[in-house]
């Protein structure tokens, strides 16, 4: 196939191939018992630490998470550089070093409140300081054209630090870097301004540079036209292109001299994966440089940055695409709209030659909108300047194929990919799970932890009865635990041999959590009903609106509000708690994850792209309940569906819906359960000092809710009938449990990372353990 035959052709040319992973987010967490357990090391400083009479969980407790990402996104980002490193592949993460990371979340009187996240208030001693490496990045001025070629000049400088973190793979010996760009005034900052008496105003003004890499901006799946935004995305381009030259020229390892002058062999020797459309300036200032600066031929500069630059898509929800005002271009950027107007006449001229007198076409096609507010579509930029295009779940790489670059997909078939995302091992199993880990590698060694495939061998162990008690055993203890926790930092004590029932991830309407509030509250109106079997559970939900996100936020006061009521009912007891995790963050996913029963993925079909939770969570030993969309689709395949509690509508029946208009109160008027749940919301039931609250909730539920919670309400509660009666027979649960941790090996981001090498990056992973730095190399 022509894949396969590019894939070799990369591979011969590729073989001493830096891999680029550049993205405005790196969700890394704690980095302290990750560095242990890739280095192996992890016994030995427990028993030193212990032999001190300290205890290291206590001390692992004290590190702040680098929350420097959102959500899915950005911990992805977090996962891969894992695997590349342990895959033996040269690669670098390159992002942002933000001084806020994503917010701190209070809950007061049921409401989300923010707090700033000053997370190196006490410094961190993962990261390193290269002053040397310093980098100016230019913003404003203007373009000169003459005879010699262009200049943009006039320009503002702001000075890039980087500061480099080390990034072990497991057990080989490997490590890689994360450089995280931080923003600096230079030292002549606007004091143009002392001339006129305004020293300490001058001085002052310093922030403004500096305020680029203040802090991260805090939307998941929505995009936010602000200037800062586009002065974050372009200033982590600008710096991370300048270092990825240097080190191209510099071809020696350790030459600081110039070796290389011609680019022809730059997309042998440099690949550059842009994680969304955030780093899409890479395109246009790729091309700045080399026609601009390196005087490379224009139609040659544009292969090189089409074969250099690859796209991972990560929506295909239309408010998160990004699409910038060229009048803000204009002023920030004027070089690289020039740029992408040239661009965009080439690709418009290609289009206009393929299909002629197809003006809509050449419309829907362009990078450049239309109307009113003239844009930049960052998403169309993205697919003309790269070499692949991919999705991140099978489903959605349809999707995107289908719908949303329906029109790029006919014209270049071949770009399009689909990557199914991953999660590593390391982090989600071994150091979240060690009970868990133990009893596998038991029964089937330790190479799994390398090779998540490996994990099929469990297989073998569904009947037996050892197997099935070790599995058990494992998940309660880690559900004892999970509740000695709870109990410790909310106050909350809940019944440990409930099932867990949990929700954990970014709050947001397209993820349904109100379909989980609906179930609570109908779980809470049949409590008297002696003929429903009443499974005691616990439902948690967890995670963070947007702080400009009204709907989210008041998705998180239902809840709270439902756990208010049901909590303090003396006749529900310890059958039914209802529990809000205050500030979710991947230091609490840690503990949440393995002490799951139930995981819910309940996002309607055809807007979550991929999910990597729900990967986590089977992993980890919990059923899951969800619909067949983004990876929740591979997870059944490998699973088998009748091994996850699968409901609700498909893609297409979605679709249908949409055609045939979704008319909610069809829905209310006709399942009494609805009625009675919207009725108690609506009447202040939940809600009895302020019975009014909650009325924008019903209202959008009721006429404008675009993710048709009602229409799969139905389907969800009966399927939670089914997730009971099998919590009920604890053997046939915990045989499910196996075969879904047996079949969650293809979720491992090693799996993932091994794809892009070698279908996007044209390199190969290696197996091979560096000897150790203190043995002679050959």
């Amino acid at each position: 196939s022509w894949l396969a035959s590019r894939a070799k052709l990369l591979l011969t040319n590729k073989l001493w191939c830096r891999i680029y992973y550049l993205s405005l987010e790196f969700y890394m967490g704690r980095t302290l018992q990750n560095t242990m357990v890739n280095l192996g090391l992890q016994n030995a400083c427990d028993e030193a630490i212990y032999q001190l009479g300290l205890d290291l969980e206590e001390l692992e407790e004290i590190e702040e998470d680098a929350g420097l990402g959102n959500g899915g996104l950005g911990r992805l980002a977090a996962c891969f550089l894992d695997s590349m490193a342990t895959l033996g592949l040269a690669a670098y993460g390159y992002g942002i070093r933000y001084e806020f990371g994503i917010f701190n979340q209070k809950i007061v009187d049921g409401w989300q409140v923010e707090e700033a996240d000053d997370w190196l208030r006490y410094g961190n001693p993962w990261e390193k300081a290269r002053p040397e490496y310093m980098l100016p990045v230019h913003f404003y001025g203007r373009v000169e054209h003459s005879p010699e070629g262009v200049k943009w000049v006039d320009t503002q400088v702001v000075l890039a630090m980087p500061y480099d973190t080390p990034v072990p793979g497991y057990k080989n010996n490997t490590v890689n870097t994360m450089r995280l760009w931080s923003a600096k005034a230079p030292n002549d900052f606007n004091l143009q301004e002392f001339n006129v008496g305004d020293y300490i105003e001058a001085v002052l003004d310093r922030n403004l540079a500096e305020n680029i890499s203040r802090v991260l901006y805090p939307n998941d799946n929505f995009f936010e036209g602000k200037e800062l935004r586009l002065k974050q995305e372009y200033f982590v381009v600008a710096a991370t292109l300048q270092d990825i030259i240097r080190r191209f020229k510099s071809s020696k390892f350790g030459c600081q001299d110039p070796v290389r002058t011609s680019f022809e062999t730059f997309p042998d020797k440099v690949a550059i994966q842009l994680n969304d459309t955030h780093p899409a300036l890479s395109i246009p200032e790729l091309m700045r440089i080399l026609v601009d600066v390196e005087k490379v031929d224009w139609d040659k500069a544009w292969e090189i940055t089409k074969q250099t630059c690859a796209y991972t898509n990560h929506t295909v929800l239309p408010e998160a695409l990004e699409r910038w005002p060229v009048s803000m271009f204009e002023k920030l950027l004027p070089r690289h709209l020039e740029i992408i107007y040239a661009l965009n006449q080439m690709h418009l001229d290609r289009v206009a030659a393929l299909y002629p007198g197809d003006i809509d076409r050449l419309r829907r096609m362009s990078v450049i909108e239309e109307g009113d507010c003239k844009r930049i579509n960052m998403a169309h930029l993205c697919v003309i300047g790269s070499h692949a295009v991919n999705g991140v779940a099978r489903i959605h790489s349809d999707i995107v194929k289908n719908t949303v670059f329906k029109d790029f997909y006919e014209l270049d078939p071949e770009k399009f990919q689909n990557k199914t995302n991953g999660i590593t091992p390391r982090r989600w199993l071994l150091l979240c799970n060690p009970g868990l880990a133990d009893v596998i590698a038991e029964k089937i060694g330790e190479d799994f932890v390398t090779d998540l495939s490996q994990l099929k061998k469990l297989l073998d162990f569904i009947d037996d009865e050892t197997f099935i008690r070790d599995v058990a055993k494992v998940k309660q203890e880690n559900k004892l635990k999970f509740s000695a926790y709870l109990e410790e930092h909310y106050k909350v004590k809940i019944n440990p041999s409930s099932m867990f029932d949990i929700q954990v991830k970014r709050i947001h309407e397209y993820k349904r959590q109100l379909l989980n509030c609906l179930h609570a509250i109908t779980l809470y109106n049949r409590k008297s009903d002696p003929s429903k079997s009443f499974v005691p559970r616990t439902i948690m939900i967890g995670g963070k609106a947007a702080p400009g996100y009204h709907m989210a936020k008041m998705i998180i006061k239902l809840i709270t509000s439902i756990g208010e009521v049901v909590n303090n009912d003396p006749y529900v007891g310890d059958k039914l708690k209802v529990i809000f995790l205050e500030n979710y963050r991947v230091s609490l996913a840690e503990k949440v994850i393995p002490a799951a029963d139930l995981s819910q993925q309940i996002s309607t079909a055809g807007t979550e792209a991929s999910g990597t939770g729900n990967m986590k969570f089977m992993l980890n030993g919990a059923l899951t309940i969800g619909t067949m969309d983004g990876a929740n689709v591979e997870m059944a395949e490998e699973a088998g569906e009748e091994n996850l509690f699968i409901f609700g509508m498909r893609v297409e029946e979605v679709e249908a819906l949409d055609r045939q208009g979704y008319n909610a109160r069809e829905y209310y008027d006709r399942i009494p359960e609805l009625r009675q749940a919207i009725d108690q919301i609506s009447s202040g039931f939940f809600s009895p000092r302020d019975p009014g609250c909650f009325r924008d909730v019903v209202n959008m539920l009721m006429h404008h809710d675009r993710f048709k919670v009602f229409a799969d309400y139905e389907a969800y509660i009966k399927c939670q009938g089914q997730v009971d009666q099998l919590f009920m027979d604890p053997r046939e649960w915990t045989k499910k449990v196996i075969r879904n941790i047996a079949c969650s090996g293809k979720f491992s981001s090693d799996r993932t990372i091994t794809e892009y090498a070698r279908e996007i990056w044209g390199v190969e992973p290696s197996a091979t353990k560096i000897p150790p730095p203190n043995l002679p190399r050959d």
